[in-house]
């Protein structure tokens, strides 16, 4: 092979360090509908030509590229900020190429100033003009040809020639004309622009099993209609349900993942397939799809949407073990090869094989899933264990469906090494769980919020916070600790734009832990529970008032807009959310010390809130039932907090 082979010696312009982007034509960058990106490129040629420079960018599947000339920044860099029109996964590119009509403008009209002469130099842009006349179309043929031979044209008057030279309406038709075959081109790029509910979100988990009168009896989606007007009193946009299909009798698990199951035990929902159905199935003792398809409208009364747990697992009687046995691993002595995690063992549960030969019509079906519950009326996935599947799996499927439903959300729900997350972050999923139930310091959080908001994870990784799941019960919460919940859930609701509980465990204190275990006892992923949702001492309304603040305040319903404050106090984390304008400032200052009253000043970075160090302000506790106001002034002000009483502050910052 010819090394000259791979050059295309014509392009002159270098056109590189494009950014933000990620990698080409894979993973795509993250944004909000109504958010303005700014992308920066840089560009030049050789000689002194004029480039062409345009940001490029369309819906992927469309042919036609939108063009927008780039902005001169200097030093040979070029911006253009782009604010998307609707949700959807874009393309975009940066094209540029030498400006040969431009350039012999810009000569053109300093040779005219210096007196030189102008019938060979008219005539040089006439051949320019007539040569972007070849690449032109009907009318625009037509009138380019006629601007060049004018140019060209020596018995036309010379001030004719000069006039034409200058007409803005030939430089836009020789703009529509470039010799495409000379641009430079930087590789093609995603970005994924998400709806309003991606970017602010409150999770209420709960299972719909468990709503029925007694724990003889299996809930059904009418009887979980009932919870909705609390939930929503409460301040939740999306209601979580665990995998709702049939569940396996094959090694069902009792209660408390025991493996001797009575014949009531409901086993667990993450159990998947029995023999009457599998992922595209309703378990029947919750109801049929028109039950669900109510449930969904119910809802959406009390604007809510209603999210879905798919497990891509199967139990041994799921429809695919025997339809599809190559989807499966099989051990030598002729049995299925279950799930473990060594010690643990999940007999009720088999794995995918992903390295199938039949792999194509795996992910296709996998795929169909998907398509199944948003055609039903599904927008929002919660995805279990997402890293123990296929990486490259969910980077088609997602991207795929983003093309046909850009509304979709995906949260991945994988608590595994941090590059692994990452990396489905990249993937396309939506939103991730993180490790913010293992931070329990001001110092841990600080670093942790410092990472994820300030380094380049946030153009892809959007943190959904949890201080509890199913699977999950940390040793702050594993104590009658009032103060512990409550500041767990402002911390929670106000660090992170998305956010969730596993309920109502959760506002109900369900703090008795499983002995030796990080996770509830008698746990309802394996039987039936009967909730007092009433019960005394629940924290539903400071729930409730916590949800409010983040609903009426656009300074809290981003992630990436944290800035944190200093504090003498180590016990006390301190950080400032506001809104682009600063017209929303909410300072949000907790003790995370739960038993000991703590207090100290807190240093305020004044400059970034767009004060002086002599001026005067109000702060508004919000948090408190009666919004107890005080006037500071300056960066250093006092804080005290008793756990006891509320565990944290959120401050409205009001200018006098």
């Amino acid at each position: 092979m010819n090394s000259l082979e791979k050059f295309n010696g014509r392009n002159r312009v270098i056109v590189d360090s494009l950014s933000p982007a990620l990698e080409a034509e894979r993973y795509p960058l993250k944004r909000v509908l109504g958010d303005t990106q700014e992308f920066r490129v840089h560009a030049f040629t050789d000689s002194h030509d004029l480039i062409t420079i345009d940001f490029c960018h369309r819906l992927k599947g469309e042919k036609k590229w939108i063009k927008h000339a780039m902005q001169d920044a200097g030093n040979d860099e070029w911006i253009y900020s782009l604010q998307p029109s609707q949700i959807g996964l874009y393309e975009y590119c940066v094209m540029s190429a030498v400006d040969h009509f431009g350039s012999w403008c810009h000569s053109f009209a300093r040779k005219l100033e210096d007196g030189q002469p102008a019938d060979v130099e008219l005539a040089i842009g006439g051949e320019i003009v007539l040569e972007a006349a070849q690449r032109a179309k009907g009318d625009s043929k037509a009138r380019l040809e006629n601007f060049g031979n004018t140019l060209k044209n020596s018995k036309c008057k010379l001030h004719e020639r000069i006039d034409a030279a200058h007409n803005k309406e030939l430089s836009e038709l020789v703009a529509d004309c470039l010799d495409l075959k000379l641009n430079s081109q930087t590789p093609t790029h995603l970005l994924m622009v998400e709806r309003e509910l991606a970017a602010f979100s409150t999770w209420y988990e709960f299972f719909p099993r468990s709503c029925g009168p007694d724990t003889q009896t299996h809930g059904t989606f009418e009887d979980a209609k009932s919870r909705l007007s609390e939930i929503g009193r409460m301040g939740f946009n999306i209601v979580y349900f665990p995998p709702i299909h049939p569940v396996g009798h094959a090694f069902r698990k009792g209660k408390n993942n025991t493996l001797t199951p009575s014949e009531t035990d409901v086993g667990s929902p993450w159990a998947v397939g029995a023999d009457t159905g599998g992922h595209k199935d309703i378990l029947p003792e919750l109801g049929t799809l028109a039950d669900f398809k109510s449930f969904i409208g119910a809802a959406a009364k009390h604007e809510i949407e209603v999210a879905l747990d798919i497990a891509f697992q199967c139990s041994p009687d799921h429809p695919w073990v025997k339809e599809h046995p190559q989807w499966f691993k099989w051990r030598p002595d002729g049995t299925c090869q279950y799930a473990e995690n060594p010690p643990k063992k999940y007999q009720d549960i088999l794995p995918i094989h992903f390295e199938t030969e039949d792999w194509q019509n795996l992910w296709l079906e996998l795929k169909s899933v998907f398509e199944y519950w948003i055609n039903a009326g599904v927008k929002v996935f919660r995805v279990d264990n997402p890293h123990t599947k296929s990486f490259a799996f969910w980077n088609w499927c997602i991207l795929e469906i983003k093309v046909t439903h850009p509304e979709v959300i995906f949260l991945a729900e994988a608590f595994t090494r941090p590059k692994r997350k990452y990396n489905l972050a990249k993937a396309g999923f939506t939103h991730g769980y993180t490790y913010f139930t293992w931070r329990n310091s001001p110092s841990e959080m600080r670093e942790y919020l410092t990472e994820l908001t300030q380094s380049e994870t946030k153009d892809y990784f959007w943190p959904n916070f949890w201080p509890n799941t199913p699977d999950i019960l940390h040793a702050d919460l594993q104590v009658n600790s009032r103060a512990a919940y409550l500041g767990r859930y402002v911390l929670a609701a106000t660090l992170s734009s998305n956010m969730g509980i596993y309920g109502p465990a959760y506002e109900l204190m369900d703090f008795e832990p499983f002995p030796g275990k990080e996770e509830n006892n008698n746990s309802e992923k394996y039987e039936l529970k009967q909730w007092d949702w009433d019960k005394q001492g629940h924290l539903k309304d400071e729930i409730a008032r916590i949800n409010g603040i983040r609903n009426h305040h656009p300074a809290l319903q981003r992630t990436f807009n944290l800035f944190f404050a200093d504090s003498d106090n180590p016990n006390l984390l301190c950080y400032l959310k506001q809104n682009w304008d600063r017209s929303d400032q909410i300072l949000i200052v907790v003790n995370m010390n739960w038993e000991q009253t703590q207090s100290g000043f807190i240093h305020l970075p004044l400059n970034h809130m767009g004060l002086g160090e002599h001026d005067s302000f109000t702060v508004r506790d919000l948090y408190n039932p009666y919004e107890t106001e005080y006037t500071w002034q300056g960066s250093r002000n006092f804080v005290k907090i008793n756990p006891h009483q509320r565990p944290a502050h959120i401050f409205k910052i009001c200018r006098l």
